[in-house]
């Protein structure tokens, strides 16, 4: 599982759903939570929190252009690359931090990936789970 700490900084509600943005190293990520209807009462603006998502969740782009709907899309480099006969464990260097992802072992070989390439790594809004972090 990877796990970002960040800080809540916008936290949009309708009905029973919310949308919560967490600045993690100037980097705005996006959380989809679903609650009762008085909306989020976990999340406080200001607050910490751990950003959560499954490696299995995490794709990655290599020379991505233009618009696409995934909001949490950032650069990182490759660190490193760990090939199975059929998925592969893609560890990136993220501002210092390391974020794990896990896709299928011909996509590592369609787009070339290794070691030291600069990709992008998205994750949908989702699959982006908050834990709050007791004050």
């Amino acid at each position: 599982m990877n796990t970002l700490m960040g800080t809540i900084v916008d936290i949009h509600s309708s009905d029973m759903i919310s949308m919560i943005n967490v600045d993690v190293d100037g980097d705005i990520f996006s959380s989809i939570i679903l609650e009762g209807k008085k909306g989020p009462f976990h999340y406080k603006l200001a607050e910490k929190a751990h950003l959560l998502f499954k490696e299995t969740e995490v794709g990655i782009a290599k020379n991505l252009s233009g618009l696409i709907s995934f909001r949490n899309r950032f650069p990182a480099r490759i660190k490193k690359v760990e090939t199975g006969p059929v998925l592969s464990k893609i560890i990136l260097d993220y501002r210092g931090k390391w974020i794990e992802s896990i896709i299928s072992t011909r996509s590592v070989g369609d787009m070339g990936l290794k070691e030291d390439d600069h990709v992008e790594w998205l994750v949908k809004t989702n699959e982006v789970s908050l834990m709050p972090i007791p004050q």
